[in-house]
Parts: C-alpha cells; structure tokens; sequence
C-alpha cells in the first residue's frame, strides 16, 4: 500500500501562499525520498563566498563577479538547491547558458536538445559533486527541478517560482541581460556569475554593455554585488599561480 503523505488536512486559516508552500516543500521532500538524493552540506572558503552566503541568506538578488576559479557557479547551484528543497514558494533552479555558445549552437549536430547537452556538462559536473552521485543531475532534470533556457528562446517568457542563474554572463551582451531580467515573475530570485575578463566579445560596445548593466543594478535595492579576487581562487593552488601571475604579465 502506497504511504500518504504526512499532511492529511490544511488548517482553514491559512492563507493560499501558506498552502503553496506546504504543497512544494510536500514535493521536494517526495523527491529526495523517492530519488535518495540528500545534498551535501557546503560551507564558504573565502571571504567572497561568505559575503555571497549572507548577501544570499539576507534575500537579494546576486551579481558575482571576479576571477576564474573561485566557485561562483558552484555556490550559487548550492544556494539555490538548499532553498529549492527548503519550505519556499520556489520549485526549481533555472540556468541561462550565455549568448556566445548560444550563438554558435546552430553549427553543433543534433536537435536542440542534443545542443544544449554541451552546454549543460559544467553543472552536471557540480550536481555530481553536491550530491555524491553521478546520476543526481539526471534525477533533478527528470523531475523538473533543474531547468535549462538558451538566451535565444527565452523571449515572450515569464519566469515564476523560480531560482534563475545565468551563467557566463560576460558574455551577454546589453540587450541580452535586458531581456533575461525583464523575464523575472513572481517569487523569483536571480544570480548572475562571470569573469569579465573571460569575455569572448571584441567589440567595445558590446563589452560595454555588462557595465551599463551592472551601473543599473547598484541602484536596485534588492540586488549586492560580490566582487571575487586572486585570494577567492579554490580550483587549485596552480589556477591561482597562473592567474596571479597572467595578472602581472598584464595579459
């Protein structure tokens, strides 16, 4: 006999949302159990990371920025995760893939689902760490709490109950970044990571375009900025040594 769930009644004063939020934690929990999926408990290594855990925790909107190698992407899955399974009115993790692969994804085979797979293999790698298991991505994209949108098929959408993280976003040029914010429905929460210095752009306007992006949001209340240096860098002692010294070279 199939087990019922634990909360057999709602209490008539509670409000909607109240009862949204019993029914995606109910879900959530559904999910771990059914899939044997328990998130391994990750804590911040740097400065920067720790001021994206309390930025994150106090409820803004993130934009994290700085060198490579220093687990922006890494923390922002894990955040969102942590909170995807919490009791919050969010349902899932949505990735933005940058516009540069996004741009170049008609010259790879396949359909697009196939093309987008390419994509995806950085956070099947991070999933996998967080989880311990090597099928955990697989498990979250099946059940739709992992979802991934090209940037070129993102317009007319409206994005709800949602964690957004755009990935890459130096290479996202203004009208990109525009559009991608402009998507943000209800009970959504959005975090950008990127190295500025990685952008594939050459033209000076388009690169222009994260800065006038970034001039907009220190004005919004609801966003901080986390700034990640040399002293962030966790890959490994020889990425730091490399990109200190890149650094010095000026290259």
């Amino acid at each position: 006999m199939a087990k019922r769930n634990k909360r057999k009644y709602y209490d008539l004063n509670e409000t909607t949302e109240e009862r949204q939020l019993y029914l995606v934690k109910d879900r959530h929990d559904n999910i771990g159990k059914q899939a044997g999926l328990k998130l391994n408990e990750i804590h911040p290594k740097t400065k920067a990371q720790s001021d994206t855990f309390d930025s994150y925790n106090e409820n803004y909107n993130l934009m994290l920025h700085g060198c490579a190698g220093t687990g922006k992407t890494f923390i922002s899955m894990y955040l969102a995760l942590s909170e995807v399974f919490k009791k919050s009115p969010y349902k899932s993790v949505t990735v933005v893939r940058s516009a540069v692969p996004t741009r170049e994804i008609g010259f790879l085979p396949g359909g697009l689902h196939q093309k987008l797979e390419v994509y995806e293999m950085p956070y099947r790698s991070i999933i996998t760490e967080l989880y311990g298991r090597g099928d955990a991505f697989d498990v979250l994209k099946h059940k739709d709490v992992l979802n991934f949108i090209s940037t070129s098929y993102i317009r007319g959408l409206t994005l709800k109950r949602t964690i957004v993280i755009v990935g890459e976003c130096e290479n996202l040029n203004f009208h990109e970044l525009d559009s991608i914010i402009t998507r943000i429905g209800s009970d959504c929460k959005i975090l950008f990571c990127g190295d500025f210095k990685q952008s594939d752009f050459r033209n000076v306007n388009e690169k222009q375009g994260m800065h006038n992006f970034m001039e907009i949001l220190s004005g919004m209340r609801s966003f901080n900025t986390v700034k990640f240096t040399q002293n962030d860098i966790v890959r490994s002692n020889m990425v730091r040594e490399y990109i200190i010294q890149k650094d010095n070279l000026n290259y």
